[in-house]
């Protein structure tokens, strides 16, 4: 892997690397915020030559759509497409064997797959933004939804190579100090690599292969050029100022993923939406051999560049269907998430409300329905929202019945938000909670106040009670004799 990769970067001369350096070391801007793309396809498949781009020069979003549509117009159908939280060049020359010592390289299982490639394609520098939007180019290009997979869904998932499909592994990185734990991770990342290659090789499916990151896990420090002692430590200052930055950045990162930073799903009735519906997390789970298997269906609802398939939904005055498909969850190959809402007026409230009537899940022509009409409810001009909504841990789903399938599955969504009824514009409209008035810290509250004021009482009733004696003695006075048979 690092051999090939090392080729593609010796075509830069001395003096262009000088310059490059020179260049770097002037330039005040981010020049750091680069993924390498690694593209090659089955044995015995090749594609036209593409020429890599000259040295130095960033791939942007618009030039790698043209690299992925030559390779997608006459290659195969079949993708898959390595995606890794973080990745930079330099994992490459620090874990790949690039200064001769091959049996310490992490990546043997990527190295032999570029190498039996007829036609790899190697993009060192390649903007982050353009890779984080290599889903939705690829998903244009082939005409389908992607599928989030693993090794072990993959091995009962059948592809046929006149059929596009889209396969997406998503694959972790470090993100600690110590470099044991990430050369760790992207050994147990190649290994994956490995398997679904291999798993590929025994269904003699050809197929196009991409790796790539979403973001890079290193930043090259900047550099200021200064005369003088003073050099080192500004070198020392520059790189501590960039730790902060790169700090500050994911800070800046997490808050957008904990805040959920990407658009709910919105379905449309010609050009009028009438069905919303956002979630931190969907998840379904089934229960084969004694354990629970999970597939958390977010990263195919939300994102960007991920746009869901809502075929066979529908909406009016009275009610909703919101129909969510995919393919492959849980080994099954069509498989449907279903909310079935509806709205009413009710007399004593003198006021229409609308209920999820029903949560459905569809899958090879079994349909398993979860009740919600109970618990989940809110006035026909709000939205409802709630922090859990499941039907295991605090149930408000359940089962229609004790022989329904539903009884074999498990539905969770967080922070779950929907509102299939008088949507104006994109946006909910006022949210009704689903947490009661009277929460768990206020009962907690007027019970111990209660406690309080009882213990009050007690106190003032007993003080009531106290009597004063009716008879003084004065010390003028003879002393009180009082008798002891009295």
């Amino acid at each position: 892997m690092a051999t090939v990769m090392t080729r593609r970067l010796e075509r830069i001369s001395a003096s262009a690397a000088v310059l490059m350096f020179l260049l770097n070391t002037l330039n005040t801007g981010r020049c750091d915020e680069q993924v390498p793309l690694m593209l090659w396809t089955s044995e015995g498949i090749s594609l036209p030559g593409q020429l890599p781009p000259t040295a130095g020069h960033i791939v942007g979003r618009d030039q790698l759509g043209s690299y992925l549509e030559k390779a997608l117009s006459v290659g195969p159908r079949n993708v898959l497409l390595f995606l890794q939280d973080k990745m930079s060049i330099e994992d490459f020359t620090m874990y790949g064997g690039a200064f001769g010592n091959k049996q310490d390289s992490v990546f043997p299982n990527l190295e032999g797959a570029l190498m039996s490639s007829p036609s790899p394609l190697v993009l060192p520098a390649v903007s982050w933004p353009a890779s984080n939007a290599v889903i939705g180019q690829l998903q244009d290009q082939l005409e389908t939804s992607p599928l989030y997979m693993d090794p072990e869904t993959l091995s009962q998932l059948r592809l046929n190579a006149s059929s596009p499909a889209l396969l997406v592994f998503r694959l972790p990185y470090g993100n600690g100090a110590d470099l044991m734990s990430a050369k760790e991770i992207l050994s147990g990342n190649d290994e994956v690599i490995g398997q679904v290659l291999s798993i590929m090789k025994t269904q003699s499916v050809p197929y196009i292969a991409i790796y790539t990151a979403l973001r890079p896990s290193r930043e090259a420090a900047s550099l200021t050029l200064e005369t003088g002692m003073g050099g080192g430590r500004s070198l020392l200052q520059s790189r501590r100022g960039h730790k902060e930055r790169e700090r500050e950045r994911e800070r800046q990162r997490k808050i957008k993923e904990k805040g959920g930073d990407y658009a709910p799903v919105e379905f449309k009735k010609g050009e009028n939406t009438c069905i919303l519906m956002w979630a931190r997390n969907l998840s379904v789970s089934i229960q084969r051999n004694g354990r629970w298997e999970s597939h958390d269906l977010t990263p195919a609802t939300f994102g960007e560049g991920v746009t869901p398939r809502l075929h066979d939904s529908s909406c009016d005055q009275t009610e909703s269907r919101l129909v969510l498909n995919y393919e492959g969850v849980l080994g099954h190959r069509d498989f449907k998430l279903i909310f079935a809402m509806s709205q009413s007026h009710y007399r004593v409230s003198a006021r229409r409300w609308f209920t999820l009537d029903a949560v459905e899940l569809v899958y090879d022509g079994t349909k398993a329905i979860f009740n919600g009409s109970r618990n989940i409810y809110a006035p026909a001009e709000y939205s409802y929202r709630c922090e859990s909504v499941s039907s295991f841990q605090w149930p408000v789903l359940v089962p229609r019945s004790s022989k329904d399938p539903a009884t074999q599955w498990r539905v969770s969504f967080e922070d779950f938000q929907i509102q299939g009824f008088n949507v104006t514009g994109s946006e909910f409209s006022y949210a009704s909670d689903c947490a009661g008035f009277f929460t768990p810290g206020i009962w907690m509250g007027l019970i111990t106040n209660l406690l309080m004021v009882l213990v009050l009482t007690y106190g003032l009733h007993m003080i009531m009670q106290l009597r004063t004696m009716d008879r003084f003695d004065d010390p003028k006075g003879p002393a009180i004799s009082v008798p002891q048979t009295e």
